[in-house]
């Protein structure tokens, strides 16, 4: 029984694609690994190997052809023992209606391959390959049949057509009814991406562990497709010198250790933006659908990691709390947040996030906005780097690079770079936070 060739899918989104590019012609000997042909996917244009060895007996789809959908039959491989005579049997694609009147198929003929795909090559308990014909395997899978069960009579024992029809008092196991064919699941729009079902095909024969979702992680997964996929994004980068910081914190910290306070430097990144969005108004601001909500006082949600997810607490009224009543704050929701016992008013609201990821040794990285916020930061670390001072001398400096997402509905890019800047001002100049 020939084998059909259909259009592979070289890519986890592809439905079709073009043949570019035949490497082979009729009558050509081919063994598994050999190049076929060129096909062009949605992103490239591949090559496509022989899985299986024999002659290629007829080709089916010619050179350009645009908008093959996958699994359709491009062409037929002969096996050893046949010939263009057994090619009858192979299915191949619908062809356009002609004017004459043609005879009734039987019962018995093939259904259209580019309308039924034949199932998969079947494999038996032990894993082994069960060579069965294209035509074979969709008569068994209709009829509930265990193709390990049949003998084949084809070459090299393959199963054929007439082996399948002869085995009807055969079911699948023989302490259960037949088998029903299960329903193809839906195709997963371009907005869901690959289906589980796909994704998971991919991996059969590896070992994995299917580790379901909690509320948490498919609250996030949501979140963060609506966030990329509605919101345009775009981005602001400056490095900012902390050197001036990282010497007043000190000094600070040495007139706050009675106290038991020490600050860190993601305390000054709050107070820093929540300054900023006192000085650019206009970008404290949310997306509301149908308008822009400006906000007064100064609410900036910080991301903190937990087991299987993050919080993003939110410190309202940061512009009006000092360092000391923002570490302490954010201590307590952080400790909180990790416990899992922050009440939805804690964590739901504010217009502008922090995420920083410097702590991890991350020297700089975009954030995806937290909807309905107008802009996040993305903090990266602070390591030492050579700069140009002001009198033109090389000098090292510690240095952070952040990165601001922005909403450009909400804030446009001349008003971004304005929030960035009173950003990076604030922390270069921190005793002005203190004003």
């Amino acid at each position: 029984m020939p084998t059909e060739v259909l259009m592979p899918a070289l890519s986890p989104t592809m439905e079709e694609g073009t043949l570019a590019k035949w490497l082979v012609k009729e009558g050509d000997t081919v063994n598994s690994g050999d190049l076929l042909a060129e096909i062009e996917t949605d992103k490239a244009t591949m090559e496509f190997e022989a899985v299986d060895e024999g002659v290629i007996g007829k080709i089916l789809v010619a050179e350009g052809t645009e908008a093959v959908k996958v699994n359709t039959p491009i062409a037929v491989l002969l096996e050893d023992g046949e010939s263009a005579d057994d090619i009858g049997e192979a299915s191949a694609p619908a062809a356009p209606a002609a004017t004459e009147e043609k005879a009734p198929v039987s019962e018995e003929s093939a259904p259209s391959a580019a309308a039924t795909p034949a199932p998969a090559a079947p494999a038996s308990s032990d894993g082994t390959r069960i060579f069965a014909s294209p035509l074979a395997r969709r008569i068994a899978a209709d009829k509930g049949l265990d193709l390990s069960q049949i003998k084949g009579s084809g070459p090299k024992g393959r199963i054929v057509k007439a082996d399948v029809k002869n085995a009807n008092a055969q079911p699948a196991k023989s302490d259960a009814a037949p088998a029903k064919a299960e329903a193809a699941p839906a195709p997963a729009t371009a907005a869901e991406g690959m289906s589980a079902s796909a994704v998971e095909k991919m991996y059969e024969g590896r070992e994995y562990e299917a580790v379901p979702l909690d509320g948490m992680r498919k609250t996030i997964a949501a979140r963060l497709t609506e966030a990329k996929q509605t919101i345009p994004h775009f981005y602001l980068r400056r490095d900012i010198q902390l050197d001036n910081l990282m010497k007043f914190r000190s000094q600070l910290n040495k007139q706050l250790e009675p106290r038991g306070v020490k600050l860190s430097v993601n305390d000054f990144v709050i107070k820093a933006c929540a300054l900023a969005l006192q000085q650019v108004p206009d970008a404290n601001a949310v997306w509301a659908g149908d308008k822009v909500l400006k906000l007064t006082p100064s609410d900036v949600a910080v991301a903190v990691a937990i087991e299987g997810g993050l919080f993003t607490p939110v410190l309202k009224d940061a512009e009006m709390k000092s360092l000391s009543a923002l570490s302490a704050e954010m201590k307590d929701l952080a400790a909180r947040a990790r416990d899992r016992k922050l009440a939805p008013h804690e964590y739901q609201g504010g217009t502008f996030a922090i995420s920083n990821l410097g702590m991890f040794g991350i020297d700089n990285f975009d954030a995806v906005i937290n909807p309905p916020h107008g802009a996040i930061l993305a903090v990266g670390a602070g390591v030492k780097k050579p700069v140009v001072g002001a009198d033109g001398e090389l000098a090292v400096a510690i240095v952070m690079s952040v990165t601001l997402s922005v909403d450009h509905r909400v804030i446009d890019g001349a008003m971004g770079a304005e929030l960035l800047t009173a950003i990076k001002d604030n922390l270069e100049n921190p005793m002005t936070m203190l004003a």
